[in-house]
């Protein structure tokens, strides 16, 4: 007898579709050099330096002997974690996949930053914005995608998720209420079963006992 394979677990196969991890890592990757575009830019028009491709996709500039360079430094790293960062969070939203991205993100910016400059970069002040900017993202991304999970989900006017409290706990919140109720209702229908005048009120006032009134003398 053939062995029967095990089904697929529920979703399985749309959180490994390549199609759609490639585009995710397509759009993250072209924010990326738009907003880097849109912070060079504006950077060079405040400091007036002049802005050229060099800013966003070379090496040379980003070191620690110069303003310039700790200037541009400080825009990858408000690039490269924090806009990413809240990229990821609002295109990814699985704090699982944060560092996956986050680190995909800076390892094709290597690369492309290598191939325009045809060599590999040798200042140690870029490799330290680049490792900065990776863990910031990481660890933003990470913190916002997990306090958007915890977020409460309201579905027909109730909540079916919350942050207060985990699933487990409510389910034995509720299993508890109506354990009691059944307690209650069983002992109020006991109570007044009972004979000879003994028993409990529906509305659990406690035992009372009906005695005979006797008739009052002319």
């Amino acid at each position: 007898m053939p062995r029967r394979r095990k089904p697929p677990r529920a979703g399985a196969l749309s959180e490994l579709q390549p199609l759609k991890i490639a585009t995710q890592i397509a759009t993250l990757q072209a924010l990326y050099y738009v907003t880097a575009g849109i912070l060079m830019l504006f950077t060079a028009l405040v400091a007036g330096m002049g802005f050229s491709v060099d800013m966003i996709l070379g090496w040379d500039g980003v070191r620690g002997d110069t303003t310039r360079g700790w200037l541009l430094s400080f825009i990858w790293l408000i690039d490269g974690g924090l806009c990413m960062a809240v990229a990821i969070v609002i295109l990814i939203a699985r704090s699982k996949l944060v560092p996956d991205f986050a680190l995909t993100i800076h390892f094709l910016h290597l690369l492309f930053t290598t191939l325009y400059t045809r060599s590999l970069p040798r200042h140690s002040m870029w490799w330290m914005t680049m490792m900065g900017s990776a863990a910031i993202a990481v660890a933003l991304g990470i913190w916002g995608c997990r306090y958007r999970e915890l977020q409460p989900v309201f579905f027909g006017g109730g909540r079916i998720l919350g942050s207060s409290s985990t699933p487990a706990a409510s389910n034995n919140q509720v299993a508890a209420e109506e354990g009691q109720a059944g307690i209650d209702a069983e002992a109020g229908d006991e109570g007044f079963a009972r004979g000879r005048g003994r028993g409990r009120g529906k509305d659990g006032g406690g035992e009372y006992e009906m005695v005979e009134m006797k008739q009052a003398k002319d």
